[in-house]
């Protein structure tokens, strides 16, 4: 029961744009591919779901799960559009120094 409501506070955190940018990049931090696509498989089902966002980045529903899927391998025009449906964008930082 606790998971149902970890991930009922995490749908309901992730539909506000700060934190859901904050969440994909803490993710994407860790050079996980495959977790990076749940995690922003999970910021689109916050914001209205598959079938809302594949209106609107102009895929097919099947394509844009495949994009999801654990052998999904989007390219960056992919992502780029996923991601500015989202209200977010991509950026380059300089990296930290250790």
């Amino acid at each position: 029961m606790r998971l149902n409501y970890y991930r009922e506070d995490l749908i309901e955190r992730l539909r506000h744009p700060d934190y859901a940018a904050e969440y994909l990049a803490q993710v994407l931090a860790e050079k996980d591919k495959a977790a990076f696509l749940v995690a922003l498989k999970d910021v689109v089902e916050a914001t209205g779901g598959m079938s809302a966002m594949a209106k609107r980045v102009e895929l097919t529903r099947p394509a844009l799960y495949k994009v999801f899927s654990k052998r999904g391998n989007p390219t960056l025009e992919t992502l780029q559009a996923i991601l500015e449906a989202l209200g977010l964008r991509m950026t380059v930082a300089p990296a930290e120094v250790r």
